[in-house]
Parts: C-alpha cells; sequence; structure tokens
C-alpha cells in the first residue's frame, strides 16, 4: 500500500558505476514480503528500469538496482515493530 511507500532522492551524489562516473543512478528497494524470490524481483526490476530510463533519461547499463527482503520485525513504526501492525 501507498501508505508503506518510503522514497529518498539523493541529487547530485559522486557516484562511480563499472568505473565510470558518467551519469548514473542507484535504486535501493527494501519490502517485507515482496522481493523474497528471483522470480519476483525479475518482475520488479523490468518494471523499475521502464520507468527509470524513461524518467532519467540514462541508459539501462547506467542503472543498477538492489533488492533487500526484510521480515516485519526489522521495520519501526508508530511506536512498534511491522510485525503488530
Amino acid at each position: 500500500p501507498p501508505q508503506r511507500v518510503s522514497v529518498t532522492v539523493r541529487p547530485g551524489l559522486p557516484m562511480v558505476l563499472a568505473g565510470s562516473a558518467e551519469p548514473c543512478a542507484q535504486l535501493l528497494v527494501s519490502s517485507v514480503g515482496v522481493v523474497g524470490s528471483a522470480e519476483q524481483n525479475r518482475g520488479h526490476s523490468a518494471r523499475f528500469f521502464d520507468f527509470l530510463t524513461a524518467e532519467l533519461g540514462l541508459g539501462a547499463e547506467r542503472i543498477l538496482i538492489r533488492f533487500y527482503p526484510l521480515e516485519p520485525w526489522q521495520i519501526g513504526k508508530d511506536r512498534t515493530v511491522v510485525t503488530f501492525l
């Protein structure tokens, strides 16, 4: 759900990808129960790449996506953890 989505953008961050300092982007995706398998992430990756290449004007080779599966007890929210929400 949208109320459980958080986005951080850090423009102008010096980055090197594949040995080049040309413009690039790194997307870190962490989620409970949504990024836990290669099959899930393959679909997410395709959609994220479509969006990022269109919005940022970068080639796919200048974008890196990292997926982090999380457990509900690892996320604190509303003075508790997601396990209890």
